[in-house]
């Protein structure tokens, strides 16, 4: 399973590759930007047990999508048990009162679709692509293994032994996936939920037991918890018909609050270094804690997605210039993680040409993180950061799947539609002084960072 994929980002899309082909005739009407419509014109209503529905038509080929986000992952995994919703999403293909245990996949393939889940740090997520009038057939089985999935007590010892080895492959196993697990519990703590691995510490996942599982399918799985988008050659009509038909039944329960700690009064540790025998060439991560889509003050969400593509968003941005044009680097960048619950984070990496100094590429990084604070990106920088971000929305028009990941990504963490629907216009609004504010309150004296280097032996 497909179980630690991020969400799907439109705001990462290569913009700069569009120009050439995206080009209007010289003496067309031009075709209105991205900014003046919905990206998707999706619509959305609620069902009496709270559940949230979202259908975006896509007619260009007969397929439709079918996704169920439920609003809890590694985030909401209990105190010294990391691991716990990951592990439930592996148990959820293990049997539903109508549908054996492995029948679930086997019948998608057998329909001639494709079906997968993910576990990301705020969603648990499953869905299937599948050939459109066979839609209904896979709302009965979600629907079904959402109102009771029977977590079999049999098969949740050998399940375990498969989580054990999907962590071994993905992290133990994979330098930078030890380093950057390291780095995350150095940054905000071991315990902190988002110094925990998503798959689970090793020891912890040991030890959930079958009543984990039941008991967090039992706080987290309710109705009213749960986002359903369908994406494709579907009929509101019918999407409306079918929803009630197979997800009206599933029980009303509560839904639960997010409890998301605080971050840390100041990063555990504030510098980390790691030599592995498996690595052939060094590199270079520092983290900064910043406001995100739903922590902090939220209206810097957007100026950070800007000032984080001005500081390292590919070429011609600041760390860019400064170290891969001027020959200090092989690679450089910035990003910014802010479509999340709870605090969010700014990362700088960089990976040096062989030879130069650990001290001058910090020295680096760290002049161009201060000349941007103090003298602020210019009004150029900004409208062409927002330019590109912008004109990576045309590409989240094309892909079936984009709609309902970037969608109910989106309505899973407590965002509303329009955070989808009109990102473009909200960019294209952002101001030079909003940038400069942003890059000010999250560089100029952080509180909770991390830098860190993962060098060979």
């Amino acid at each position: 399973m497909d179980t630690l994929t991020r969400r799907t980002a439109l705001k990462g899309a290569a913009a700069a590759t569009l120009a050439p082909t995206l080009a209007a005739p010289a003496l067309a009407q031009p075709a209105p930007r991205p900014a003046q419509r919905p990206l998707f014109g999706a619509v959305s209503w609620k069902l009496a047990n709270g559940l949230t529905v979202v259908l975006a038509e896509n007619r260009r080929a007969p397929v439709a999508a079918h996704y169920l986000y439920v609003s809890a992952g590694a985030g909401e995994d209990p105190a010294g048990k990391s691991g716990v919703a990951h592990f439930l999403e592996h148990m959820m293909f293990k049997g539903s009162p109508h549908i054996p245990s492995g029948a679930f996949s086997r019948t998608v393939a057998r329909e001639g679709g494709q079906d997968n889940a993910f576990t990301s740090r705020d969603v648990t997520a499953y869905f299937q692509i599948v050939e459109a009038s066979r839609l209904p057939l896979m709302m009965r089985m979600e629907a079904d293994r959402l109102a009771a999935p029977l977590i079999p007590e049999a098969e949740t010892e050998s399940e375990r032994n498969v989580v054990l080895e999907e962590r071994s492959q993905r992290t133990d196993a994979v330098p930078r996936g030890r380093f950057r697990e390291a780095f995350d519990a150095a940054m905000w703590g071991p315990q902190h939920w988002r110094g925990r691995p998503l798959i689970g510490w090793e020891s912890e996942i040991r030890a959930i037991t079958r009543q984990d599982l039941v008991d967090f399918h039992a706080t987290h799985y309710a109705a009213a918890n749960c986002t359903l988008v369908v994406a494709g050659d579907v009929r509101e009509a019918d999407l409306r018909r079918w929803a009630e038909e197979f997800y009206g039944p599933v029980p009303t329960r509560p839904r639960r609050a997010r409890d998301r700690a605080a971050p840390p009064a100041a990063a555990p540790e504030a510098r980390l270094v790691t030599r592995d025998p498996a690595v052939r060439e060094a590199s270079f991560l520092q983290a900064f804690a910043a406001p995100s889509a739903t922590w902090g003050d939220t209206s810097k969400s957007d100026p950070l997605e800007v000032m984080a593509h001005v500081l390292g968003g590919g070429p011609g941005s600041r760390l860019h210039r400064a170290l891969v044009e001027a020959g200090h680097a092989v690679s450089a960048g910035a990003g910014y993680d802010g479509d999340v619950v709870g605090v969010g984070g700014l990362f700088v990496a960089v990976t040096p040409r062989p030879g130069v100094s650990q001290a001058r590429i910090e020295e680096i990084v760290a002049a161009t993180v201060t000349e941007l604070v103090q003298s602020g990106a210019t009004e150029a920088e900004t409208r062409r950061a927002i330019r590109q971000q912008t004109a990576g929305a045309l590409l989240a028009l094309d892909g079936l799947g984009a709609a309902p990941r970037m969608l109910g990504g989106a309505l899973a963490i407590g965002l509303p539609i329009e955070a989808v629907e009109q990102w473009p216009a909200r960019m294209e609004a952002v101001t030079q002084a909003q940038v400069n504010e942003a890059a000010r309150a999250v560089l100029a004296q952080p509180k909770v960072a991390t830098a860190a280097w993962l060098l060979p032996a």
